[in-house]
């Protein structure tokens, strides 16, 4: 079996980012965080064998200064052709498999633990039923509009409260199990 997880920072009022994908409040409200915070994010890591990632999402994430995720095998799943950089070369690859046929191609390579990103990849796996555990990291900003890592639900979805982390510089994670 194939565990899925969510790791994700939503602002106080539900939001990935906002309505154009732009994630400037985040970057801004990081100012706040302790030098070396991450959030536990490291060693959430060190337990993933894949990242399965949207377009958009990848798109955004090389722009960025550094590269969070090692090297561990990623995913982009699109339907768009698009480069992956030549640092990348060997780790990253594309998709444009449904979410159902994906998880059979990651059975049959043994891999463990997917970890999912991007607001329409998350929707996908946990409209799929397949997302295991969910953190969330509470960002104290309210944005008023923007996306949402959920709203493409069908059904409601259950969850177990695992944990909670209050950091002192005010952000709150949170971790579940979907049921």
């Amino acid at each position: 079996m194939v565990k899925v997880s969510v790791f994700i920072g939503v602002s106080l009022d539900g939001f990935i980012a906002r309505l154009d994908g732009n994630v400037d409040w985040l970057n801004e409200a990081n100012k706040k965080v302790t030098p070396g915070e991450d959030f536990g994010f490291n060693s959430f890591l060190d337990s993933v064998d894949c990242i399965v990632m949207g377009r958009k999402t990848f798109e955004q994430v090389i722009t960025f200064n550094e590269w969070a995720y090692r090297e561990i095998k990623m995913i982009v799943l699109t339907t768009k052709n698009i480069e992956i950089p030549n640092s990348l070369t060997g780790v990253a690859s594309t998709s444009n498999l449904c979410t159902e046929e994906l998880m059979n191609q990651l059975i049959d390579d043994s891999i463990k633990h997917v970890y999912v990103d991007g607001g329409l990849v998350i929707q996908d796996f946990l409209s799929s039923g397949l997302v295991n555990e969910i953190t969330v990291t509470i960002v104290p900003i309210l944005i008023g509009k923007g996306k949402s890592f959920s709203n493409s639900l069908t059904k409601d979805l259950n969850l177990t409260h695992l944990k909670t982390t209050i950091f002192n510089f005010g952000f709150v994670q949170n971790k579940y199990k979907v049921d």
